[in-house]
């Protein structure tokens, strides 16, 4: 079934969008990170401008950040603090990937950068990951244990303006996770990914959190830097295309909760090199879109206002008329859907174990 976005102005299959949502979702739960920097090449290869695909896919990780965010305050495993000193960092870093993005959009070159930076990211994060998972594969294989460092210390560690983090009982610098803000917020401005695949490494190695807190907190902080994001496009390009948007959290939703389960009772090394081969090889889906195909034909579709559905010229008179209202609605449409998913999925489960905790008669 063809539906057409009012917002971004191309037609796109329902189905392939909700199936490829989900896959990614799949994906994000079985390895804890956000499907950001996948689901954003496969709208651009289904004919989504990037421009468009990377506000669209920044909403979507709002309601899913949302979910699994709900679904660790629920648990308990939230570092408030440290997961605030990211986001002042995220927010400046958001800003000037705002300001960055729209320095290359005014002088045409936006799609082109969009496409490097998901060529060169995706080459050296499936580059990182295929090396580290053949390593596990093959320390498995010959039944190996190396020690290793609990922390090693860079220069980063050195810095100023010590202060502590009870919760995850550390005693750091604040500008350690301030930095790291930064970065990540830079980049989810510039290419509409959460920013897990670099903010949960960073979290273990250089701040040093507890393992148990840190999908919570990385979560919680990609909410914030998302709502920036989905906010700043929205209002200044009005890119934000709630109709795709749902479409997207619908599949990527119940992608991550299977994922989730999936990934309970599975050994994750083999798994861990075959995403690592995907993500090369949508890298290298892009090198070639972007270097070797003729884009001269594809066009944005114009469709006369009396062919579109009602719900399609509400959307675009909406975000028309009312833009700052409609960048509020759109954050806060992703959050409803993000918090009700997690509430779903917390009775389901309380169900369940009531169910199986029942005495046989």
């Amino acid at each position: 079934m063809e539906v057409f976005l009012p917002i971004a102005q191309v037609h796109v299959t329902a189905i392939e969008i909700i199936l490829l949502s989900a896959l990614v979702g799949i994906l994000s739960g079985l390895f804890g990170v956000g499907g950001g920097f996948l689901m954003t090449p496969f709208l651009i290869f289904l004919g989504v401008p990037p421009a468009y695909a990377v506000a669209n896919e920044a909403n979507n990780i709002l309601a899913t950040s949302v979910s699994g965010s709900t679904t660790h305050y629920l648990k308990n495993t939230l570092d408030y603090k440290m997961g605030f000193m990211i986001v002042i960092g995220g927010a400046i870093g958001t800003i000037i990937g705002i300001y960055t993005f729209t320095y290359f959009k005014d002088i045409g070159k936006i799609d082109t950068v969009i496409s490097l930076a998901y060529m060169y990211i995706l080459a050296i994060i499936g580059t990182l990951m295929l090396v580290e998972s053949l390593g596990e594969i093959d320390k498995a294989r010959k039944n190996t244990i190396i020690k290793r460092k609990l922390h090693v210390h860079y220069w980063i560690h050195g810095l100023p303006f010590r202060m502590r983090f009870p919760k995850s009982k550390l005693y750091e610098s604040a500008f350690t996770p301030i930095i790291i803000g930064l970065f990540v917020g830079f980049i989810a401005a510039i290419m509409g990914i959460g920013g897990a695949f670099i903010l949960v490494p960073a979290m273990i190695y250089i701040i040093g959190m507890p393992t148990k807190l840190v999908p919570g907190t990385s979560l919680f902080v990609t909410i914030f830097v998302s709502v920036i994001v989905t906010f700043l496009h929205a209002f200044n390009y009005g890119s934000i295309d709630l109709i795709l948007v749902l479409m997207l959290v619908i599949g990527s939703i119940i992608g991550v909760q299977t994922g989730q389960k999936i990934g309970q009772s599975i050994e994750s090394s083999g798994l861990k090199a075959l995403l690592a081969v995907l993500l090369l090889i949508v890298g290298i889906a892009i090198a070639y879109d972007t270097f070797f195909v003729d884009h001269t034909m594809n066009g944005i579709t114009k469709v006369a206002e009396k062919d579109l559905t009602p719900l399609s010229v509400l959307v675009q008179k909406f975000s028309k008329d009312m833009p700052i209202v409609y960048s509020l609605f759109s954050i806060f449409f992703a959050i409803a859907l993000g918090v009700a998913a997690a509430f779903i999925r917390r009775f389901l489960s309380d169900l369940k174990k009531k169910h199986f905790s029942k005495p046989a008669k």
